[in-house]
């Protein structure tokens, strides 16, 4: 039976990563369509009817092309940083509550938060064995940056978990199914997709592959396979904090088709947000983080503590 067990949940998490890996496909190209036409030209659109079959082609392109490895770099460290990346980058997802149970497990938050909290690595160190100075600048500044913005992501998640006082992401569903957090916590939840959009290095914060001064910034001496899977990584944890997203404050019910039309429209502002502002000053990201975000989630955290501290004290 145990291992019936087994074989259920090695099939249905693979079938998640393959899953997974499409719709990032998809993403990407849902993504050139979204900048073509915010910049009013067409995006691709000659492989295949709409450009459909364009993500599989860029996929075929960059896992064919020859890889190449700079000749002081740390080669080992080099060659499995990204593949530990993308390993990660799915990993996130197990913690996915399944109704037909696969691994959900009462403690999916603090694994969620500890996954997250692993890329860091593997963006460090991707960036210090290739030996290059863009690289290595591009890779500290990204772990200030996600450094910086777990603190007050964590602090935020906090205040949600106050609420249900549970670790289960199944929870969230529960406690919202006749009214939305985002009613109840709307600054706290436009905080946290603020600071989502920081932890997943996008636009307007996305430092450590700021084209403009460093050259692409930590993945620069990387191709082939090595920046596909970089790439891989970056869109799968768009995806992921889209999730997020929709589990903390938009009611998710994993049953109804709403909860995807949701998750495409937070992934589509994502998309939205990288063509319309410009990349923000490295200090004033960092001044938004310490100084404004983590005194305000700390105030909400304190306020909700009190509120759930007094509702236990009217019950005693």
């Amino acid at each position: 039976m145990l291992l019936k067990d087994l074989m259920m949940i090695f099939i249905s998490s693979l079938i998640l990563f393959i899953c997974v890996l499409v719709s990032i496909a998809f993403l990407t190209l849902l993504e050139r369509k979204v900048l073509g036409y915010i910049q009013i030209r067409k995006g691709p659109n000659k492989v295949g009817f709409l450009g459909l079959i364009q993500p599989f082609s860029d996929a075929i392109k960059l896992f064919t092309k020859e890889q190449t490895y700079p000749f002081m770099s740390n080669f080992n460290l080099y060659y499995f940083s990204p593949v530990f990346n993308l390993l990660l980058a799915l990993f996130l997802w197990v913690c996915l509550p399944f109704i037909s149970v696969n691994i959900s497990f009462n403690f999916s938050i603090l694994f969620f938060l500890c996954i997250s909290s692993l890329s860091v690595y593997t963006i460090m160190l991707s960036g210090w064995s290739s030996n290059s100075n863009y690289a290595l600048l591009g890779s500290l500044r990204s772990v200030a940056q996600t450094i910086s913005y777990e603190v007050s992501l964590a602090l935020i998640l906090v205040s949600y978990l106050f609420l249900i006082l549970s670790f289960n992401m199944l929870d969230f569903m529960k406690y919202q199914e006749y009214v939305w957090y985002l009613y109840l916590m709307f600054p706290l939840c436009l905080m946290w997709l603020v600071s989502s959009l920081a932890e997943t290095n996008r636009t307007p914060f996305d430092f450590a592959e700021g084209e403009s001064e460093l050259v692409s910034g930590f993945n620069v001496e990387y191709s082939s396979g090595g920046f596909a899977m970089i790439f891989l990584a970056e869109y799968g944890n768009i995806l992921f904090m889209s999730l997020m997203c929709v589990m903390l404050f938009l009611g998710a019910n994993l049953l109804n088709f709403l909860f995807f039309m949701k998750l495409v429209l937070i992934s589509f502002f994502w998309l939205w947000v990288r063509g319309t502002l410009p990349r923000y000053r490295y200090d004033k990201l960092m001044y938004l983080a310490w100084k404004n975000y983590l005194p305000i989630s700390l105030n909400y955290l304190m306020f909700f503590f009190s509120m759930k501290l007094y509702y236990f004290i009217l019950l005693i």
